[in-house]
């Protein structure tokens, strides 16, 4: 079987369509560094569309009805999406799950020092990277300081043109040799990837001056005293720039904005609608905002009270017979590593949105295995609504793998299937992907939405 270049087939008005959902998704990525920026932006989106906090209706007994159209947050990092179907929610959802957390550095709770009359911050790398990638990049700080008192202070330096921005220095090549021997995996240390953030001392001290100019600078601009560290999440990540998308966090941001901007325009809902759009799935889906805690089912659970359905019966049975797209990025097939992949079963750029059937790794370890009957079902959903699609597996069999939210969701028995948008060099600072596929995706989860 062969799938088109997905451009061939489009019309003005389809550019224009794709145009403007580039558009939107240049703007999310621009904004949304973080997982708490990402937050921010889906809420106002999500109640500029009428969407209404499920906390306030459940602390004032509020119910739903179907049309209406709700939100939960979880910590500031994990939002759910429902918009209630003729059929209600106890009759199962179609809910589209993606996640919102990319790899970076995080800043250290104990983080600045001085060498060398140089003032660093340290770091800890989140999720999988190659390190050298991240050497001599320009890095920008985004996140929040919440201080003794509870005031939380949004930070963000190196995104105006008139801000500083960071980098983790390298060696210079003369100086390499020992260096350049070792495997990819030890070129960059772990334990080294300290962002350069000072040089000029503060007069009058006599120890460490430079870091203390850098706290004097800190406190006189966001009124931060390096204890305040200590409650912060501050992450280091790069800056932003025709048919293709070069940006940080496309992973699994191109799955997440195409997933809420669906959930935002679908209409004539006949199965209870889900965007699920969580944090922490690149260290494991662990903690109170990834896809392991019960943030998704205890929502669940309240708008089932407030359709009047809710019993521990009825939610499992919903959970039980809801469909779902787990939607996360596939790799998209490269020329220059060609041997990673068997090109009969690679997912290629501009050829539509991705179905992986299965992930894991070698023999499909740790993979959700979506059966055939749930397949049948895709391709006719896609099919109907003309949506450009293709399969694929992730690299050569034997070579890798990877993994999704997937299989968390499937252990409540309910229909899932990974899907999303084909990406080049995914975990680097910077990756690419096809305008057509983001517009691909929109389609695609839209008609599953509203099928």
């Amino acid at each position: 079987m062969e799938n088109k270049n997905a451009f061939l087939s489009y019309n003005k008005h389809a550019m224009q369509e794709l145009e403007r959902v580039a558009a939107g998704y240049r703007d999310f990525l621009s904004r949304g560094k973080t997982e708490r920026e990402c937050a921010r932006i889906i809420v106002a989106k999500a109640e500029a569309a009428g969407y209404r906090n499920l906390a306030d209706l459940t602390a004032a007994g509020t119910p739903l009805k179907a049309g209406d159209k709700v939100y939960a947050v979880c910590m500031k990092k994990a939002v759910a999406l429902f918009q209630i179907g003729a059929e209600g929610p106890e009759k199962g959802l179609n809910i589209l799950g993606a996640h919102i957390d990319s790899p970076r550095l995080d800043i250290k709770q104990n983080p600045l020092f001085e060498d060398g009359e140089l003032a660093y911050l340290d770091t800890h790398y989140y999720g999988g990277i190659k390190k050298y990638q991240w050497v001599t990049l320009p890095l920008a700080l985004h996140g929040t300081v919440v201080k003794k008192d509870g005031t939380a202070v949004d930070i963000v330096i190196g995104e105006d043109a008139a801000d500083p921005v960071f980098c983790v220095t390298d060696l210079l090549i003369h100086l390499a040799q020992e260096q350049l021997e070792k495997k990819g995996a030890r070129v960059v240390e772990g334990e080294d990837l300290n962002i350069l953030v000072g040089n000029m001392p503060l007069k009058g001290e006599k120890k460490k001056a430079v870091a203390a100019n850098v706290l004097r600078l800190l406190k006189e601009k966001y009124d931060i005293e390096e204890a305040d560290f200590i409650s912060a999440e501050l992450e280091a990540v790069p800056g932003f720039d025709g048919s293709m998308i070069l940006s940080y966090g496309q992973d699994d941001r191109s799955c997440a904005y195409t997933s809420l901007l669906a959930m935002l325009e679908a209409e004539n809902i006949r199965r209870t609608a889900c965007c699920l759009l969580v944090d922490k799935e690149e260290i494991g889906s662990v903690g109170a905002t990834g896809m392991q805690s019960h943030f998704f089912e205890n929502a669940v659970a309240e708008v089932l009270e407030l359709c009047g359905k809710y019993s521990e019966l009825a939610l499992r049975r919903a959970l039980r017979d809801s469909k779902m797209l787990s939607s996360d990025v596939s790799s998209a097939y490269d020329h220059a590593y060609a041997a990673a992949f068997e090109k009969q079963n690679a997912a290629y750029l501009a050829h539509g949105v991705v179905f992986n059937k299965f992930t894991g790794a070698r023999g499909k370890s740790g993979s959700n295995d979506a059966n055939a009957e749930y397949l049948a079902y895709i391709r006719r959903v896609m099919d109907d609504a003309d949506v450009h699609y293709q399969t694929a597996e992730l690299g050569r069999v034997d070579l890798g793998g990877g993994g999704t939210i997937a299989y968390i969701l499937a252990l409540y028995g309910m229909e899932v299937i990974d899907s999303g948008v084909p990406v080049l060099s995914m975990h680097a600072p910077w990756e690419v992907t096809s305008k057509a596929d983001i517009y691909e995706a929109y389609k695609a989860y839209k008609a599953f939405l509203e099928a």
